[in-house]
């Protein structure tokens, strides 16, 4: 290994990238493995060997076929996680259409937001997730589904969207679409009835690796998400080297408990285990300790992924010291910094051995950082190890971009072939992202040792990371701020022990303003995701300013933590 005196690092790898996009990878894959266990749905007692997996994903190609969609075109997928997902996932792929990953906890203004910035053609959705109807938000949305066939599905303000297609993953082929201008599952297969396999090779021959395959939301400064642009290229190798470096193969059982609409989900779960042959088993819909430990045990499960409290919630629950993990090898930890402590718990009594620290962001697809399995216990806790074969990363100055000297802090940037190929319809929100030779800016500080292990220190963007969810203040700030009683607002990230960090929102009433926090946080609830609804609501008369007038927000973190340790936080308006 190679001895760094700048923070910089190449890496070649001992495999070529791959040059086939992702339908043909997945076919030579069922060609070796037939017979072999791809996906295992434990609550729709489903099992699926690669060859079966392969003509369910034939007949959900053809249904998009018979449906108009095609090359290029836009499906959008609305659900908590199931197979008709990584149907959904796959048919759209071996096609050459676009997935579009959203957000199952997403409200209606959050949804109609990513209808207009991906230009949607067509949408999956399943009854519901939690306290959010589905099929109602979507009637709310497009009244004329009410009366519409499911062929004249026609709104002024989602002019790209053409179909609405309702499945409920309990029994799917055998639901009724809720309103006459969706159509159901079974019937949007049937509309595949016609298309031969003929056309379906024709079809995915014309599919390229550099094409365009999934678009995935990330939010921004700005307050609005962006859509990332990914292709075929960017995720088939991000996930084949992610699979590589755990020593995963077909002999490997991941269980799955991080979300599809994810990109930890949609690449590192899905795509990692087809890449390679291994069987993926999804535990739950969404994340249930329970669940996720019945199906370790049952399942033989060698790997699991997830975020830090995942880990802590499956280690602390009654029944863990009651279940047997002893299958369990690798997987990836993720989406948040991990504690030391919770590391060796991870490997000592999850029988983890070989758990790995990932990093990076959707928009490199995801993954640029990894530890080692065989890495050094330190390397493996207070690193995130190196850059992936065939990419590129530097540490850089904040003042004037240079290539900062071995341990010397500054921004973490990546360049090579997963980085996005850019973002949705957004040439000028791209351009302040990637830079003109081509290296994606993080906004994230760190620094690089002298084998090129990157260390994170910290974050440029206005960013809070909870329990993984990348949630960004200025979204949540401009919805707080349309209340009629709020002067002016401000939100930041706190630590907090279990989720990593907490959302907590400082207000400024207007001179007559009364409201509670409580208000305040029902009102952010009707409008934004659950996990976006400040836990903490502290109302003050005046913000830490600079000398320019600029919000201090690290003071206020700093007050705000010495306030809730002392147990003085206002939680009501004056």
């Amino acid at each position: 290994m190679e001895t760094l005196t700048r923070s910089y690092l190449r890496t070649s790898g001992d495999k070529p990238l791959l040059t086939t996009s992702i339908p043909a990878h997945f076919q030579e894959i069922v060609n070796h493995y037939p017979d072999h266990e791809a996906v295992v749905a434990i609550p729709q007692q489903k099992r699926l060997s690669y060859e079966q997996l392969n003509l369910e994903i034939g007949r959900v190609a053809r249904g998009l076929v018979g449906a108009g969609f095609g090359l290029g075109d836009r499906v959008g997928i609305w659900s908590t996680n199931n197979l008709e997902w990584i149907l959904v996932q796959m048919g759209c792929a071996r096609i050459g259409a676009v997935l579009v990953n959203i957000n199952p906890s997403y409200r209606i203004s959050e949804l109609a937001y990513c209808l207009r910035c991906s230009l949607l053609q067509g949408l999956f959705f399943i009854p519901a997730f939690r306290k959010s109807d589905y099929a109602a938000m979507l009637t709310e949305l497009l009244p004329e589904v009410k009366k519409c066939h499911y062929n004249e599905l026609a709104n002024p303000e989602f002019p790209y969207l053409r179909r609405l297609i309702y499945y409920d993953p309990s029994d799917p082929e055998n639901c009724f679409a809720p309103q006459p201008g969706m159509l159901s599952w079974g019937d949007f297969l049937h509309q595949g009835d016609d298309v031969d396999s003929g056309r379906l090779d024709e079809l995915g021959d014309n599919v390229q690796w550099y094409d365009p395959v999934n678009i995935q939301f990330t939010s921004g400064t700005t307050g609005h998400p962006k859509a990332v642009l990914l292709t075929h290229h960017n995720i088939l190798n991000n996930a084949y080297f992610a699979a590589r470096a755990m020593g995963f193969t077909e002999r490997d059982r991941l269980c799955v408990p991080v979300p599809f609409y994810h990109c930890f989900g949609t690449v590192l779960a899905t795509l990692l285990c087809f890449s390679c042959g291994a069987c993926e088993v999804i535990c739950c819909e969404h994340f249930d300790p329970q669940q996720v430990l019945t199906a370790i045990a049952r399942e033989r499960c060698t790997g699991i992924h997830g975020v830090p409290t995942m880990f802590i919630g499956l280690l602390d629950h009654p029944n863990f010291k009651m279940t047997d993990t002893s299958s369990l090898r690798t997987g990836i930890m993720a989406g948040a910094p991990c504690p030391e402590s919770l590391m060796k718990r991870v490997i000592s009594e999850m029988n983890c051995s070989e758990i790995l620290i990932g990093y990076g962001q959707t928009e490199a697809s995801p993954l640029t950082h990894l530890t080692e399995r065989d890495g050094t216990f330190a390397s493996r806790v207070t690193t995130v190890g190196r850059n992936l074969p065939h990419q590129e990363a530097k540490v850089v100055s904040t003042e004037d971009g240079t290539t900062l000297a071995t341990g010397e802090v500054g921004e973490i940037c990546f360049r090579g072939y997963h980085l996005m190929k850019g973002y949705y319809n957004n040439p000028a929100a791209t351009a302040e992202a990637i830079d003109d030779e081509g290296w994606l800016h993080s906004g994230d500080l760190g620094t690089m040792d002298s084998k090129g292990y990157v260390a994170i220190t910290g974050r440029l963007k206005d960013m809070i990371i909870r329990g993984g969810e990348n949630i960004y203040p200025a979204e949540i700030e401009q919805v707080i701020f349309e209340h009629s009683e709020v002067a002016q607002v401000a939100v930041f990230g706190i630590p907090d022990d279990y989720w990593g960090e907490e959302i907590m929102a400082w207000i400024i009433l207007h001179r007559t303003g009364r409201v509670t926090a409580e208000e305040i946080r029902d009102y952010c609830g009707e409008r934004l995701a659950h996990f976006k609804v400040p836990v903490h609501v502290h109302f003050v008369s005046e913000f830490p300013l600079t000398v320019t007038g600029k919000q201090q927000k690290f003071r206020m973190r700093e007050l705000a933590v010495e306030e809730l340790a002392e147990g003085r936080q206002p939680e009501s308006g004056p």
